[in-house]
């Protein structure tokens, strides 16, 4: 029985959850592994995945991001406005991706300069970027006027559409910066101790800057992503993206005490919460039901990380 719950609460305990999960799901749900079944599982992923590669380095520095979903859809609408004004998609995409990292910096620099809480910090900026969302496209969808900008999410290679390529290549490139540079080792050690981390010499201020600001550029992507998969640019997108994103890291075994994160979790984090909403789906749950199954995911995840605080204590 030790031994049980050790290998649960232990880095391949998800693993085994996932795989026991898969395999029910396979067997009971019709066209689960339909290829169709399994495109659309990672299509509605793909922004879930694309924020989470960038928030599990918050959370592994003991820090965490409510603006994600906001970010989202104002770089969405950004990058739609932006390709419609110019006539030019690259600029358009560009400028989407600086007022992302700009977004993101002053998170960091707010909360890494002013020592203002992220919980307070986040939750401010998350209301001002979706009014800003709201203003700047005065509360209506915003249409794309160049069709070669719905090719970004409908574009396939290797008959796998585009926007997964985007996410494997996002998961990969931070999961070697997590595990083998010297920008994820100061991660962990913010995480970890700040206080020792500064005593080692890393510049603690500079490092929260930068990790917001690449979270803010990462939700540019996904949310040039979504704008055109959802072919325009909608102010209310996003809502509430954040807490799936967050249970997701949380289930893959991101500490929110931080210290402890790893790529290979947060991918089958994502992907549970994937299959939980695709079930639901496939089994024409009633929308109201999946709130309060989120929820319980949501709390859930909360209980395996301190079950998994405790047992690494002992």
């Amino acid at each position: 029985m030790n031994s049980l719950k050790k290998i649960l609460l232990g880095d391949q305990g998800l693993v085994v959850i996932f795989a026991v999960a898969f395999a029910i799901v396979s067997l009971t749900v019709p066209n689960f592994l339909s290829e169709r079944n399994i495109l659309g599982l990672l299509q509605s992923v793909v922004t879930i995945g694309i924020v989470a590669c960038t928030m599990m380095f918050c959370l592994a520095s003991r820090d965490f991001d409510l603006s994600v979903g906001s970010t989202v859809a104002f770089t969405g609408m950004i990058a739609v406005i932006a390709s419609n004004m110019t006539g030019s998609i690259v600029l358009g995409l560009v400028i989407a991706l600086l007022s992302g990292a700009l977004v993101g910096a002053v998170n960091g620099f707010v909360i890494a300069c002013f020592r203002i809480n992220a919980l307070i910090t986040t939750l401010a900026t998350m209301q001002i970027v979706r009014g800003l969302a709201l203003i700047v496209s005065d509360g209506r969808a915003v249409g794309i006027n160049d069709p070669g900008f719905y090719q970004l999410a409908l574009s396939r290679f290797l008959g796998i559409p585009t926007p997964i390529w985007v996410m494997g290549a996002l998961f990969a490139v931070f999961g070697f910066l997590l595990n083998r540079t010297v920008f994820g080792k100061n991660t962990l050690a913010i995480g970890g101790n700040p206080e020792a981390a500064r005593l080692a010499g890393v510049n603690v201020v500079s490092m929260r800057i930068w990790i917001f600001a690449l979270q803010g550029l990462i939700c540019a992507v996904a949310g040039i992503m979504l704008a055109s998969r959802i072919t325009s640019g909608q102010p209310n997108a996003a809502t509430g993206l954040e807490l799936s994103v967050i249970s997701a890291c949380v289930l893959g075994g991101v500490s929110l005490a931080g210290g402890r994160a790893a790529m290979t979790g947060v991918i089958v984090g994502v992907m549970i919460m994937g299959i939980a909403e695709n079930v639901m789906n496939l089994l024409n749950i009633q929308a109201f039901y999946q709130y309060v199954v989120r929820g319980l995911i949501l709390l859930g995840a909360v209980l395996l990380d301190n079950l998994r605080s405790s047992a690494s204590r002992r």
